[in-house]
């Protein structure tokens, strides 16, 4: 029974942080300048379009780290 109580908090876990994350990508779809950062690279040609968001990915990752810690120290 204890390990039915332990897969049911993880379940709400999950849809928390699922739900979180949907809200947050239809939030970043207002942010404009979220994707065209300078340092982002974009190639076009006739057929083919390559889009790497390189300083995005920095900036978030360094965003995400710096909360993550503060949230994870005790």
């Amino acid at each position: 029974m204890a390990d039915l109580q332990h897969i049911g908090k993880l379940l709400i876990l999950v849809g928390l942080v699922c739900a979180a994350v949907g809200v947050l990508m239809l939030a970043a779809g207002r942010v404009q300048w979220l994707g065209r950062l300078p340092g982002d690279i974009i190639v076009q040609r006739k057929n083919f379009t390559f889009y790497f968001p390189l300083a995005t990915s920095i900036i978030l990752s360094l965003l995400l780290t710096f909360l993550l810690w503060l949230f994870g120290r005790r």
